[in-house]
């Protein structure tokens, strides 16, 4: 499987897809860099690769102009009109990485609460693959595609997620740091 191909397939907007590879690859590299670091836990390093270039697919569909994304759908909905392109394909442990990825994970109870317009069903990094996938993620935006964020600053950005988040990405700083 090769996910530049995917990528192509359902992002043939030149300024959307070099937004979508630089972010990618940056968050790819960073994960990448996580999982050699930490042998003991024993990660599958193609599959991080493959499932970190394609985690943001769904920001095709959405609405956000900044990022050239002309959609229709609302942003917070990226990760889960993502996991539906790569199921299509076939690619069902990726489409994971995709709808569990938005902040530190979105439980059921968030979903209800806010409520969001996503599925109701908990969407939460299980597998250490998704859970280096998605720290890696909180590090780089996709309006300043050449910084990387200090961790003080992805924290910060995971405010707007509750204690919850905040806590969580605090048990990946020591887990993955």
């Amino acid at each position: 499987m090769d996910p530049l191909e995917i990528i192509e397939k359902y992002c043939p907007e030149e300024r959307l897809r070099h937004i979508l590879l630089a972010h990618s690859r940056a968050v790819a590299d960073k994960a990448l860099q996580i999982a050699r670091s930490h042998p003991e836990l024993n990660v599958d390093l193609a599959f991080v690769e493959e499932a970190a270039l394609l985690h943001d697919i769904g920001i095709v569909g959405v609405d956000a102009p900044a990022i050239a994304c002309y959609g229709t759908e609302p942003y917070i909905r990226h990760g889960v009109l993502g996991a539906a392109m790569l199921r299509r394909e076939g690619l069902e442990r990726h489409a994971l990485v995709c709808e569990r990825h938005t902040g530190t994970g979105l439980t059921l109870r968030q979903i209800r609460e806010q409520g969001l317009p996503l599925p109701l069903r908990d969407m939460q990094p299980v597998s250490v693959e998704e859970q280096i996938i998605c720290f890696a993620d909180k590090f780089f935006s996709k309006t300043r595609l050449e910084d990387e964020k200090s961790v003080a600053l992805a924290r910060r950005s995971l405010e707007k997620f509750g204690a919850a988040g905040l806590e969580k990405f605090d048990v990946w700083c020591a887990m993955f740091l």
